[in-house]
């Protein structure tokens, strides 16, 4: 009896081990489908600094209105690709109006009609005309358009020969910033007949 028992009980060892050794293993993860959809990317962030930053400012000017006038505005210099350019707003202008804008040789806005600034700065002796003419002040800059609200949006090259923070006789820094009341006409000697003056600034290095 106790043969028959313990023959039992190897047959039935034998078979759970026959069993566990046909048993297939664990499957394995399933791969995701060839053409599965990826997963979306993340949303941007408009937070987010933009790829490219602007230049930063090398000089700005806060213009100031002389006596009986409204214009104002904000403006400062970068530097382009080697070249200064002048950019921001102005206000209080008449509607539809064009306006000379230049650089003049003194930094000093305490005449009520700004003639303290001096003439146009002219470090290299030239004659008054088109930023684009061989012949140019290195003040000279294009005339300024308002629009039908009287504002304009500065964004402009200044003279090539000209730089702001290099201390020298070209420098831009200290001098005189001064928004006309008529445009330049580019050939009257030496201003241009753009007649009186709006607004003035003293232009100062960029914090």
């Amino acid at each position: 009896m106790r043969l028959i028992h313990t023959t039992l009980f190897l047959a039935g060892a034998l078979a759970l081990t026959a069993c566990n050794q046909g048993a297939e293993p664990d499957a394995a993860p399933a791969e995701p489908a060839a053409d599965a959809p990826a997963a979306a990317a993340p949303a941007a962030d408009p937070a987010a600094p933009p790829a490219m930053a602007m230049a930063a400012p090398v000089a700005v000017a806060q213009l100031e209105p002389t006596k009986d006038s409204t214009v104002k505005g904000s403006i400062s210099f970068t530097v382009v690709d080697g070249q200064l350019r002048a950019s921001g707003d102005i206000s209080g202008l008449q509607p539809d109006s064009e306006h000379g804008f230049h650089i003049h040789e003194k930094g000093d806005c305490s005449a009520p009609d700004g003639t303290s600034a001096g003439g146009h700065f002219n470090p290299g002796s030239s004659e008054h005309g088109s930023i684009d003419a061989t012949a140019h002040h290195g003040g000279d800059m294009p005339n300024i358009k308002a629009d039908a609200q009287g504002n304009a949006h500065i964004d402009g090259p200044v003279a090539s020969n000209v730089n702001a923070g290099k201390g020298d006789a070209f420098d831009i820094i200290g001098r005189g910033l001064i928004v006309h009341a008529d445009p330049d006409d580019y050939k009257t000697q030496p201003t241009g007949n753009a007649g009186a003056r709006l607004a003035c600034a003293v232009i100062n290095k960029a914090p």
